[in-house]
């Protein structure tokens, strides 16, 4: 039997790996999208605080698709292409800090980020 501090220190690096794994799309295509909610399922039911991660990462990737849908069709129009820029810099920046977070034991809402699994 593991003791609480360690089951909480794997909660938080299962939590950073979620969180980070979206990373993974500027490597694989697709992987940034289904590797997080693929750990997420592997791991909520050992893992329940993780849940609440997963549910923070898999309301951001909604949000960044809806997002670059948006921006792509505004691309027509030139205004979509900076929001593309600045969608590809958050892709990168939310996920460093969402992972930081996670390993220090703290849920942190993506900004922007629409709420569609509470």
């Amino acid at each position: 039997m593991e003791s609480p501090a360690v089951h909480n220190q794997q909660v938080n690096t299962w939590a950073m790996f979620l969180h980070l794994s979206q990373l993974a799309g500027f490597i694989v295509p697709l992987a940034g999208w289904i590797v997080p909610i693929v750990i997420w399922q592997l791991k909520k039911t050992d893992m329940p605080p993780l849940d609440a991660h997963g549910k923070v990462v898999t309301n951001w990737i909604i949000s960044e698709l809806i997002y670059g849908a948006v921006s792509v069709v505004l691309a027509f129009v030139l205004i979509g292409i900076p929001m593309l820029v600045a969608l590809a810099v958050i892709a990168v920046v939310f996920p460093v800090i969402g992972g930081i977070k996670a390993n220090d034991g703290i849920v942190w809402k993506y900004p922007l980020s629409i709420t569609f699994l509470r």
